[in-house]
């Protein structure tokens, strides 16, 4: 399920609404789905407007309803989408959503205002979309626990996205520019330009390598980062030919067990892409002792 049901119907949907929604998101701490009695205690709504309330939001497909040996209600995405971006609203960061500017395997994006008319992206991750099994494999800090929601673990990832996005971008990383998180959203700076993956030709491609390593280079140097999932398809080339890095979940810091090895298989990624896409050729080992700090020059 994509973010268009809650970025159409979020502002339909009244301060109860977001009261009953809170209250099933604080009930799921504790069960599986939230009861209906807590639900009522929750929200301090009279039971009469709880379930009037509950209704609606079932009727926009926000939550769902389980009858068990007790009735309960979960959040759907959709609804976690709505809390999320009532909380970026309230606290002043977002105005208004544009159109959707990509979805992928594990988020959406969105064009969208701040109240004194910056232009922002907006990334709900979405990571229910893959298997779970292989989400856990690929992930760290998902595979550190034994069990999780999908919504707990997108949640995750984009606390991680954001960390990523503040420990890079002061250091003169080509990052988005960090704005705000909440549960599972990330505001950052607007996001302009076309992944690489879909260039079937890019003037001066040597330099384009060049900038990409000179900016992991800045990341391992100077903010001690490895994004750790490098590839054409998170790098975005600029209208103005200049790079932006994005997608930093899986970043890792210098002292984790497995960093140079992440750091080295990032720079090969790309250098193996560009060789095989753009015909550019790059000694790896120098290229990995550049990004390391260890030569001045590629």
């Amino acid at each position: 399920m994509s973010a268009d049901l809650a970025v159409r119907i979020f502002k339909q949907l009244k301060s109860e609404d977001f009261r009953v929604l809170t209250a099933i998101e604080l009930g799921m701490v504790s069960h599986r789905y939230a009861p209906e009695g807590e639900v009522f205690r929750l929200s301090e709504l009279t039971e009469d407007s709880a379930v009037f309330h509950l209704k609606r939001l079932y009727d926009y497909g926000l939550i769902r309803r389980w009858v068990g040996p007790y009735v309960g209600y979960v959040l759907n995405m959709s609804g976690y989408d709505c809390l999320a971006i009532n909380a970026l609203v309230k606290a002043g960061l977002l105005q208004a959503f544009g159109k959707s500017l990509g979805v992928g395997k594990e988020a959406d994006v969105y064009d969208a205002l701040s109240p004194g008319g910056e232009r922002l992206a907006v990334k709900f991750h979405r990571l229910g979309r893959t298997s779970f099994r292989q989400t856990k494999r690929a992930r760290g800090y998902v595979a550190e626990r034994e069990h999780i929601s999908w919504l707990y673990q997108s949640r995750l990832a984009a606390e991680r996205e954001y960390q990523a996005l503040q420990m890079t971008y002061p250091h003169g990383v080509f990052v988005p520019k960090p704005i705000g998180q909440n549960r599972h959203v990330v505001v950052m700076g607007f996001i302009e330009g076309i992944e690489l993956a879909r260039y079937a030709e890019i003037p001066k491609s040597k330099t384009v390598l060049n900038e990409i390593l000179r900016n992991v280079r800045r990341a391992y140097v100077r903010a001690g980062v490895i994004h750790a999932d490098l590839s054409e398809f998170n790098v975005i080339l600029k209208p103005d030919g200049h790079v932006l890095i994005i997608d930093w979940p899986q970043f890792v810091t210098k002292d984790h067990p497995n960093a140079e090895m992440l750091l080295e298989r990032d720079v090969k990624n790309l250098i193996k892409y560009f060789r095989r896409k753009f015909g550019v050729e790059k000694e790896v080992n120098t290229a990995i002792r550049y990004v390391k700090g260890d030569v001045s020059a590629t």
